[in-house]
């Protein structure tokens, strides 16, 4: 078992970072000129990133799978961002956006990297309001903001129901204002698929540019990955088709451990499935769970139109187990609650897979106009896929899929267990343990790249800057291309019967079933012969249309699930070794009376970080253990 040295600062956990900060290594701006890095993912977290590292005078390459770093998921994230401002007044602190976000993960992050994130959380405020995001105002001018799941206080800034969109139109103007200066080369319609190590360092990637297929090297002296989640796994989810794992998983394939993988979130407000033909799912922003009431009618399979049941026959369910927190409850508590009631059999709509989420209270209270000022484009949008007004009519929501916190492991710079390479954003496991509080995936992305890698990868790159660019044509890179090369002639070469799509959604229907909302050790076992079956008829019958020099997103989709389904194996194992519930990761077998996560700190108070060990083996489980001096263990509860 290797050992993993979390490089936390020493001292008082108020003083971690601003020590850092003041020792550590730096680079001179003459040096910067001569150093590359290359980022891999242009959302928010990788273009922030870039942007940053660029103004500091470093040549960055930024590649990005779409046409532009516009079209990135982190348009997605819709109801705001946190940050521990207290302009609401209300008793909002650092502490205690730190310690809401160790409680809202079920105790399963590192003290010290959710501390700084809380700390740096005001900081991307004053810079996004600097850069032009316009943030919703009160009367008076000042900054507006909301409350969210996990929280007493309003700390969520937002811009209507489109936040993540205007964050990342101002990270792309910073990103395109070092692009016109030449500090960063942008590498659209290009996909990295083999990271290349030299001397046991990161130096470089293998790209795949997807307009031409040809595949081509870059060199840098350090790498960021900023690729986002592996939500997909599941297929049906709440990301954007093209969300993948490929990136991570190639360099987990390297030598980075994959930390934490069965800690994924549920979202309760989803618009649910409607039929076999979906390839994705649609969120609705939990900003709206501030104002819309969550209920189901008392009576089971009840036939009555919401509008036609009474008050009194109503079960506002999250309020009346949760009094304290209400529907203001975290993700994954509120999911949970959700299914259990339509497991019960008192679930809405045709397939009884639903809860109401109702505006009626506060359109009465504020009126409908205000109602549209804060949320209108999200109703507009529920509207439009379900035919349903819902000023008039309660939405229907169920979970599904959304996050995920697990990813690479990284020490406290950032830094993966390949010397080089970091990651940044959702691809990495660090601030939310086994749940994310609402708004802080905005909040993590945006901190990482503006406000934490900029310093973190100096201390490294400090000592690399007798480095020089080592040419492509290095034997490295030789045999990354080929790796690259191989495993996309093998794709087209099985030329079997069954479509990519096929398996991509047969993979997800057997981690939803057996890997999602609800878990057991039988499930599971279940699960992990099903995918290892799966990936063997993938590789034997898999048909891959087109050829590999030409565009083609049936080859870029067939090399993505390829990883779903090692990946899936992977995720399966972490969450049959993990005999607790916590956040996300949710064994039936460990739950309290009430049906509520039951943690093992005794056992399992550790971020568990897998090593490859080869393709025909067993993944090799380490343990970083995680301490707690500033926040005490305890059990959660939002009554």
């Amino acid at each position: 078992m290797a050992t993993l040295n979390s490089k936390i600062p020493d001292g008082e956990i108020a003083d971690k970072w601003k020590q850092y900060r003041s020792t550590v290594k730096l680079v001179n701006p003459a040096n910067k000129r001569h150093l590359e890095v290359i980022v891999v993912g242009s959302g928010l977290a990788g273009a922030s990133a870039a942007a940053s590292l660029a103004e500091l005078g470093y040549k960055v390459k930024v590649f990005c799978f779409q046409d532009s770093p516009r079209r990135a998921h982190s348009i997605a994230a819709q109801g705001g961002i946190n940050a521990a401002k207290n302009y609401a007044n209300d008793g909002d602190s650092t502490y205690r956006l730190f310690y809401d976000t160790v409680k809202g993960g079920d105790f399963r992050a590192r003290e010290a990297n959710v501390y700084r994130l809380a700390e740096v959380s005001a900081n991307i405020i004053d810079q996004c309001v600097a850069q032009g995001v316009p943030f919703a105002r009160e009367y008076g001018g000042l900054l507006d903001t909301r409350s969210f799941g996990g929280v007493q206080v309003s700390r969520t800034f937002y811009a209507r129901g489109q936040t993540g969109q205007q964050l990342l139109l101002g990270a792309y103007s910073a990103l395109n204002r070092q692009i016109a200066k030449k500090q960063v080369t942008m590498y659209s319609r290009h996909e990295m698929l083999e990271l290349v190590m030299i001397d046991g360092k990161a130096r470089g990637i293998i790209a795949r540019n997807l307009v031409t297929g040809e595949l081509e090297r870059h060199f840098g002296h350090a790498v960021v990955l900023a690729s986002g989640g592996y939500g997909n796994v599941f297929y049906l989810s709440t990301n954007a088709m093209g969300c993948n794992v490929t990136a991570n998983w190639k360099s987990y394939k390297k030598g980075a451990f994959f930390a934490n993988p069965c800690f994924t979130q549920i979202h309760p407000t989803c618009i649910p499935i409607s039929g076999d033909h979906q390839s994705k799912l649609t969120l609705m922003s939990e900003s709206l769970r501030n104002d819309g009431r969550v209920w189901v009618p008392k009576q089971k399979d009840d036939p009555r139109k919401p509008q036609d049941i009474p008050e009194g026959e109503r079960d506002y369910f999250l309020e009346r187990r949760y009094p304290a927190f209400g529907n203001l409850v975290p993700r994954d508590i509120a999911s949970r609650a959700i299914k259990e009631r339509c497991d019960a059999g008192y679930g809405v709509g045709g397939s009884k897979q639903a809860a109401y989420l109702d505006f009626a209270d506060v359109i009465k209270r504020i009126g409908e106009s205000v109602v549209s000022e804060k949320y209108g484009n999200l109703f507009e949008m529920y509207e439009k896929i379900t035919g349903e007004n819902p000023y008039k009519v309660p939405m229907r929501i169920y979970p599904a899929i959304h996050y995920t916190m697990g990813g690479l492991w990284v020490d406290y710079n950032l830094m993966t267990t390949v010397q080089g390479l970091y990651a940044i954003g959702e691809c990495n496991f660090s601030d939310h343990g086994a749940n994310r509080l609402g708004a802080s995936a905005l909040m993590q992305g945006l901190a990482d790249g503006y406000f934490v890698l900029p310093y973190t990868i100096g201390d490294y790159l400090a000592t690399e800057i007798a480095t020089q660019p080592i040419p492509t044509d290095h034997p490295a890179f030789a045999e990354a291309e080929k790796a690259a090369s191989d495993t996309i002639n093998r794709l087209i070469s099985v030329n079997g019967k069954t479509s990519v799509e096929h398996f991509h959604k047969a993979l997800g229907k057997i981690m939803w079933n057996k890997c999602g909302m609800a878990r057991n050790e039988k499930s599971l076992k279940e699960a992990k012969a099903e995918i290892r079956a799966l990936r063997e008829a993938f590789w034997k019958d898999v048909r891959v249309l087109g050829k590999k020099d030409e565009f083609n997103p049936d080859l870029e989709k067939a090399g993505r699930v390829a990883d779903f389904l090692e990946m899936g194996e992977l995720l399966v194992d972490d969450a049959l070794h993990r005999n607790e519930s916590c956040g996300g990761h949710f064994r039936e077998e460990y739950q309290t009376p009430e049906g509520e996560a039951l943690r093992d700190d005794k056992n399992f108070a550790y971020v568990a970080a897998w090593e490859y060990k080869g393709a025909d083996a067993e993944a090799q489980l380490n343990k970083e253990p995680l301490t707690f001096h500033t926040v005490h263990l305890a059990q959660r509860s939002y009554k």
